[in-house]
């Protein structure tokens, strides 16, 4: 790009490729800009007394290129540490800090938590609004790692992964994609739904699902290896799926699977008591009619009400809406547009309430 200066930096015994920036963008501190010309003076006066004889030209063409080295390695220093900063607040925004309810069907946060010390990635399935998100939440509390949720959807490309370069008053600079920012921050990278994604973008997680637990980003010609700490999880629906929209079993046969499905009615309860504030009486009412819309499952209901479908209907109840009506808009209406079936549906609503 015109007008913009590289300089390169060896570290590692790898070239890494840093773009000169104004002092503002970059946010170097004041003090430190103000030392700078001691240290170019410094690095003048010693150059003067160097042994031997020197052309002039070659002399000056010397001098020009250690003080574009020292302002190289100067600017280094202060874009690495500016770098860390914004990446750290980054992370901070997906640390969860209070602890999540969830109550457990089985043994499901020992696997979760075996797994994580095995590095081993999660697959998790089941219907929609079972717990499988929140499952998520409070193994990241467990482990005290940010989790970072990423919504697959048709239009999910690698670079929606990976990252991208992006261009800023005229200047390009690399973004990290949610998968690098897990990768490099050993955090939790949590893919939603991963079956909505495009075949050419679930591939990018195949050497992180593996013992070789690597990232490479073809873009920037790195490879980066995750550090302990970096867990893969990803989730989606067996009830609904075509057979367009199914893991290819090159891909499920990576991951430590853990099964979900709606909790049983007295647990339940207790999640719908906790989540939405109602008394146990109207909780037992709201969860048999739940479950009475799931058993419409084989009389062609795609699925039935969810534990969230609940608890967001028990909310517009508090609100003063009258419970038919709330169970009509908060539920029945969500699970489908068919006559017959939302008729069905409405005479379960009558018979309890």
């Amino acid at each position: 790009m015109a007008g913009v200066n590289y300089f390169k930096i060896k570290r590692e015994e790898k070239y890494l490729v840093f773009r000169w920036m104004s002092r503002q963008e970059r946010g170097v501190p004041e003090k430190m800009v103000r030392y700078l010309p001691f240290g170019l003076v410094a690095l003048f006066c010693s150059l003067l007394f160097l042994p031997g004889k020197i052309l002039p030209f070659l002399y000056v063409l010397s001098l020009v290129e250690r003080c574009h080295m020292f302002i190289a390695l100067y600017s280094h220093l202060i874009m690495r540490n500016h770098m860390t900063n914004a990446v750290e607040c980054r992370l901070e925004e997906h640390r969860i800090n209070v602890e999540p309810f969830f109550l457990p069907r089985a043994n499901e946060i020992e696997i979760g938590l075996a797994a994580s010390v095995n590095r081993l990635p999660l697959l998790l399935k089941g219907p929609t609004g079972c717990g499988k998100t929140r499952f998520m939440q409070y193994l990241a509390w467990r482990l005290n790692r940010p989790l970072i949720t990423v919504s697959c959807h048709d239009d999910l490309s690698t670079s929606d992964l990976v990252g991208r370069y992006l261009v800023k008053k005229n200047e390009a600079f690399w973004q990290d994609g949610p998968l690098t920012l897990a990768v490099r921050a050993g955090a939790i990278c949590y893919l939603d739904e991963i079956v909505e994604a495009r075949k050419d973008t679930t591939v990018v997680i195949h050497p992180l699902t593996d013992d070789r637990r690597e990232l490479p980003v073809e873009k920037l010609g790195k490879l980066y290896a995750a550090p302990p700490e970096f867990m893969l999880a990803v989730s989606y629906n067996p009830g609904y799926q075509s057979v367009l929209k199914d893991l290819k079993p090159s891909t499920r046969q990576r991951f430590v699977s853990l099964s979900f499905d709606y909790p049983p009615a007295d647990l339940e309860k207790l999640i719908v008591m906790r989540e939405s504030g109602i008394d146990e009486k109207n909780a037992i009412q709201m969860v048999k009619l739940a479950t009475m819309t799931r058993s419409l499952k084989e009389s062609g209901l795609a699925e039935g009400a969810s534990t969230r479908l609940i608890i967001q209907t028990v909310m517009l109840i508090k609100a003063g809406i009258d419970t038919v009506s709330a169970c009509r808009s908060g539920m029945i209406e969500s699970l489908t547009d068919d006559p017959e079936l939302l008729a069905a549906m409405d005479e379960m609503i009558f018979s309890l309430f």
